[in-house]
């Protein structure tokens, strides 16, 4: 294992934390000693059992950053995982895509309440003028699918798609978990800013959000940091281009960038007034399935939250099967004691991130194997569980 305990924090992270200001503290510091041994006594089996070569595990406290490294990024090199190594994250790409969306909201280009098809004109006279924006946001558009079907490969065939596309329910009836609906999503988002959505993200979001080695597309002089994923038979693989890919599972980030995001999610108040109106855009909750609030982006949980009810909020049922869905009137604005999650996941990489702003923790684990998100949920519950009492 590659451990950093409590390090000097790098400079966009000191920085960071300047900008964000001071954090409150904790009833009980935490000591390193006893977080070293919590984190180790859970993720060593974890990895083993799982098969997984290499993790990143980073935590924030009362904002003090630790930072957990354990195997290799890369079988082939043996080169090990440090802060610095790049992962694929899968679906919490969504979290960024939604946060794009809801600055141009919270800046005037658009509106939740649009419908789809007034940011597209391809999709006029379709399903799509019935579906908002937040339909596509919240995966309740009506049953776009978790996949685009195979036929659909490229941008040339996204038109063709969802102007013949046929919705299963009425929109906002019921949460079905798509990329081809989160993707649209941000898709549309990147039209009402006028340009493309990769270089909205690598110009302007990411860098408004304190994040310089977070990538859409991975630059050359920074393919040495990129850790090599590995399939299910232990193959190696990385993610390949799709349609909407960027919008839905795209990103690539280090743990201590990951950790950065997170910890601006936790202090929206201390960003630019344009900033902190988007992140309590992401962070308000719009819909209720059982105990899941779903955000834009985020899913969250009133906290405390049982171990059952994450797994429930996160399980397959919850990702492959139509749910109906119970709209918050008013929406529920942010509220501290949420626990806020994502799930992410590629054929050779798998990504958890959670937070408590009335705690003041957050946690991120990277893994460069695709490994059950009931694994990665129970190992966050129990470390944050271990520095949040």
């Amino acid at each position: 294992m590659n451990h950093v305990k409590t390090r000097a924090i790098p400079a966009i992270l000191a920085a960071a934390t300047l900008m964000l200001g001071a954090a409150p503290a904790l009833a009980a510091p935490l000591a390193d000693a006893p977080l070293e041994s919590t984190v180790n006594t859970i993720i060593h089996p974890l990895m083993q059992q799982q098969g997984i070569a290499g993790m990143a595990v980073a935590i924030s406290v009362d904002g003090k950053q630790h930072y957990f490294n354990f195997g290799v990024a890369s079988k082939q090199s043996a080169q090990p995982v440090t802060p610095e190594t790049l992962f694929e994250i899968g679906s919490v790409s969504k979290t960024f895509t939604a946060t794009l969306a809801a600055y141009a909201q919270a800046s005037g280009a658009l509106s939740l309440s649009d419908s789809a098809s007034k940011h597209w004109p391809a999709l006029k006279g379709t399903a799509f003028d019935g579906i908002t924006l937040l339909n596509l946001g919240t995966y309740s558009a009506g049953g776009l699918p978790l996949q685009f079907p195979d036929p659909v490969k490229t941008p040339s065939d996204l038109p063709g798609y969802y102007t013949h596309w046929k919705a299963d329910y009425a929109p906002g009836t019921h949460r079905l978990y798509s990329n081809p609906s989160l993707g649209l999503f941000g898709y549309l988002a990147a039209r009402s800013l006028k340009a493309p959505f990769t270089d909205l993200m690598q110009k302007q979001l990411l860098p408004q959000l304190g994040l310089q080695h977070t990538f859409v597309q991975v630059p050359t002089e920074q393919l040495g940091h990129y850790a090599q994923g590995y399939d299910k038979d232990d193959q190696p693989v990385r993610v390949g281009p799709g349609p909407l890919d960027a919008e839905a599972y795209g990103v690539k980030t280090t743990s201590a960038d990951l950790l950065h995001y997170l910890e601006v999610n936790m202090r929206p108040k201390a960003q630019s007034p344009v900033l902190e109106r988007t992140l309590a855009i992401t962070q308000t909750g719009y819909y209720q399935v059982g105990e899941m609030i779903q955000g834009l982006g985020w899913e969250m949980y009133r906290y405390p939250v049982s171990l059952d009810h994450l797994l429930e909020g996160n399980s397959n049922d919850m990702a492959l099967q139509p749910q109906r869905v119970t709209w918050l009137k008013p929406a529920r604005a942010p509220e501290p004691d949420t626990w806020l999650n994502k799930t992410g996941s590629t054929n050779g990489f798998g990504a958890y991130v959670a937070f408590v702003p009335s705690k003041n923790i957050a946690i991120v684990l990277l893994a460069n194997k695709n490994y059950p998100n009931a694994e990665r949920v129970k190992a966050a519950h129990a470390i944050l569980g271990a520095v949040g009492r």
